[in-house]
């Protein structure tokens, strides 16, 4: 199963302002009653998304979210190519339990008007385990023949598992979910960036939404 899981942030919509304010040596507070929820203040917001819509990104680069991430290796290579983003992936190198292999719950047909992607029509399989089968008994007997685990991992398929820590500023989520969230995007990859798109829209609501509000994210 695809899973994103929350691990920490540190800094808010406010701290965004205020990185952007220290220009003009001034600092803002959020507004809202004792208790209540923290509310920036309308010219903050206003600041927040001209920042966006002119591509002053620096400030956004003061607030940071970490996940967790499960998903199969096929769209952790996907993902991986956002350089912007802090990545560390579980290695096959020292782990040698079995794996798991992700399982999709329909097969989509290719796309009849472009090289890459897939259309709606569903393709009837056999099935898919006798593989995957084939190549987990196939790593277990090197494992069981003194093969390294970094050699062996060679006859594992794409769809094995793989897990990762994901971290990085706001700005760089927002182009990561900006692209990803796409209808055009792989289904599997956009299952990844909707988890984030949702907590990241939780965590910094002005700020997300001032960064990825020209796109329509699922």
């Amino acid at each position: 199963m695809i899973d994103v899981t929350y691990i920490d942030h540190m800094g808010s919509d406010l701290s965004v302002v205020n990185a952007a304010r220290v220009s003009f040596g001034k600092k803002s507070e959020f507004e809202g009653r004792v208790g209540g929820p923290n509310v920036l203040a309308k010219r903050d917001v206003k600041l927040v998304e001209y920042l966006a819509e002119h591509k002053h990104t620096s400030p956004f680069g003061h607030a940071f979210a970490s996940f967790h991430v499960k998903a199969p290796v096929f769209v952790a290579r996907q993902l991986v190519k956002h350089k912007f983003l802090r990545w560390n992936e579980i290695s096959r190198r020292y782990v040698d339990d079995e794996p798991e292999f992700y399982e999709p719950d329909e097969w989509r047909g290719r796309s009849l008007d472009k090289k890459q992607g897939s259309s709606g029509n569903l393709i009837i399989m056999l099935d898919q385990e006798i593989q995957w089968n084939r190549q987990l008994t196939t790593y277990k007997t090197l494992l069981a023949e003194g093969v390294a685990p970094e050699q062996a991992r060679m006859v594992l398929p794409q769809s094995m598992m793989t897990e990762w820590y994901w971290s990085g500023s706001l700005d760089a989520f927002a182009d990561m979910c900006n692209l990803r969230c796409k209808p055009d995007t792989q289904a599997e990859t956009r299952v990844v960036a909707n988890q984030i798109d949702r907590k990241m829209l939780e965590l910094f609501p002005v700020s997300w939404d001032a960064l990825t509000k020209e796109e329509e994210l699922g």
